[in-house]
């Protein structure tokens, strides 16, 4: 009997371990999202792969959509631009839990930024958020894929809750109106970690 015992609860004990393990494995998962690049029609598709790859390598866990209209509801035509934070809210609507979406754009586009209605800007990401919105028409002709893809990835990172840095070399820099871009080079060590606990990987 003392022996029936005892192995009934080696057999409990191994079961409850492998409950549990089972169990960590859900919650990590459950952390690790999937980020969406959602092009616009106005996009080449060619611009489009360089972005997407170019973030892959940063975070490899994304998904290229098909192009999309822009929502017309964003548009704004006193100035022939699109109203950023119309286009993130659009975005939103259509981005499930576990998923962060960034739209890709060649058009103008603004936001409204302390007194100033109508301001352009080259993206606009909320903190935190599910979606966000990059556009090259700012940007140097002479290598634009690249710091469209910088664009993208700052913007990205504002999702993941993440505030503009004062490391003049990070993704996260403001640009405070200016194209600073050039000068990033990667996210500083405080912001990966940062981004660590949101499950993201870094070599």
């Amino acid at each position: 009997m003392k022996r029936s015992s005892f192995l009934f609860v080696i057999i409990v004990f191994l079961s409850y371990c492998s409950c549990s393990k089972k169990k960590d494995v859900t919650i990590k998962n459950d952390k690790t999202i999937t980020i969406l690049v959602q092009p616009f029609k106005d996009m080449n598709s060619e611009t489009t792969k360089f972005v997407a790859n170019e973030i892959k390598k940063v975070y490899p866990n994304i998904r290229v959509l098909d192009a999309i209209d822009l929502p017309k509801e964003s548009y704004y035509k006193e100035r022939n631009r699109y109203r950023a934070d119309s286009i993130i809210k659009y975005l939103s609507k259509n981005t499930t839990e576990g998923f962060v979406t960034i739209g890709l754009t060649t058009k103008d586009i603004s936001t409204t930024k302390g007194s100033i209605k109508d301001f352009g800007v080259m993206g606009l990401g909320f903190k935190p958020g599910k979606s966000c919105i990059a556009s090259n028409f700012r940007l140097s002709k002479s290598n634009k894929n690249e710091q469209f893809f910088k664009a993208a990835i700052h913007e990205i990172g504002h999702t993941q809750g993440l505030k503009h840095c004062p490391e003049k070399s990070c993704f996260m820099r403001d640009a405070e109106g200016k194209n600073p871009i050039d000068e990033e080079t990667d996210f500083c060590n405080n912001c990966k970690s940062f981004l660590k606990t949101k499950n993201w990987k870094f070599k």
